[in-house]
């Protein structure tokens, strides 16, 4: 058999195999949240108050809003979304976000860019778009860097002081970046073997503020190798790491019928250990993508069962791109219910 022939084949096999691996594992059926991310003002809507099968809103919330100062920290916004959703019976996840998808926006505070001591605070990431080359597209924190890293540590402490057990859980946002392969390109003290580091650290950290809360890293990928080919062990670390801190995981995109996410992020989920919990998003363009068995346009159904069945989610959070999200979503959740 040739080889491309073998290579379709595991692709479309995958999904069988992994759920085999999990048949008769005994749990829970995942928690349906709304991934409304900025736009807060939405959780006073009544399709989503009044649907039972959703347990409540996954916010985002930038590293800026909520430290305008150094060691001023300003949780109006969470205390307020917390107790409306509480009121009306539904709960708060949030996202704390350091990292922008447009150059124009920096998630930082001003006093990490201006400060010697930080470095600049951010680094511009970058995406590979072929003959165009490397294209900035946004800023993301210098994680790698342990001075940032301690103001996001102490952060992650302010907000776990007031919330943590009044939440339903945090996530960190997605590990990958783009800094290029050629270290003349790279931000001062960035390496990829840094960068692993600085993510386990920030991991622990993370973990070791929260007592009740889950915590959730979005692991998808990491810089420096590509899976399978060139396994740097990196992104396979990170999920050990959890598995030993009792940090859980996850990623920004349900696409199970991805290349590059069946050889990263989806099979260490599903492999994760007993008692690790995971989370993954369905943001903008995941029901666009095309069933490659039917060649159809994927399903709520679908992507759900997935989830369920073969990455064991403990949460799902639905995004808001229309039509999908009103004709869909929100009626196949309260079906669930």
């Amino acid at each position: 058999m040739k080889p491309w022939i073998v290579c379709t084949l595991l692709f479309f096999l995958a999904p069988t195999a992994m759920a085999s691996a999990q048949s008769g594992d005994n749990r829970s059926l995942p928690e349906n949240f709304i991934y409304f991310g900025r736009d807060r003002d939405r959780i006073v809507e009544p399709e989503f108050l009044s649907n039972q099968g959703v347990v409540g809103a996954h916010l985002k919330y930038i590293w800026k809003e909520l430290e305008p100062e150094r060691d001023r920290y300003s949780f109006d916004a969470i205390r307020s979304d917390l107790e409306y959703l509480a009121r009306h019976g539904k709960r708060l996840f949030i996202q704390l976000q350091d990292v922008s998808f447009d150059t124009a926006i920096v998630n930082v505070p001003d006093y990490l860019r201006e400060d010697p001591d930080f470095g600049g605070g951010v680094a511009i990431h970058a995406a590979d778009h072929g003959e165009l080359g490397r294209i900035p597209k946004g800023w993301v924190s210098r994680r790698w860097d342990s001075a940032v890293r301690e103001r996001m540590t102490r952060l992650l402490e302010a907000i776990a002081a007031e919330f943590d057990g009044r939440l339903s859980g945090i996530n960190l946002p997605e590990t990958s970046v783009g800094f290029g392969g050629d270290p003349d390109q790279w931000p001062p003290g960035y390496a990829p073997p840094v960068y692993y580091e600085s993510i386990r650290e920030l991991m622990t950290a993370a973990r070791g503020a929260f007592e009740i809360s889950d915590v959730i890293l979005y692991a998808n990928f990491m810089p420096g190798e590509e899976l399978p080919d060139d396994d740097q062990g990196y992104l396979k670390g990170v999920y050990a790491h959890a598995d030993r801190i009792g940090m859980g995981v996850g990623g920004p995109d349900l696409l199970p019928n991805r290349w590059f996410q069946r050889q990263n992020s989806l099979p260490l989920i599903a492999a994760r250990a007993p008692g690790t919990v995971a989370g993954v998003a369905v943001q903008w363009g995941n029901l666009e993508d095309t069933n490659r068995q039917t060649g159809e346009r994927v399903s709520v159904a679908e992507l759900y069962d997935f989830a369920s069945d073969e990455l064991r989610l403990d949460y799902i959070f639905w995004g808001i791109q229309e039509p999908f999200y009103s004709r869909d979503i929100l009626p196949f959740v309260r079906r669930l219910d």
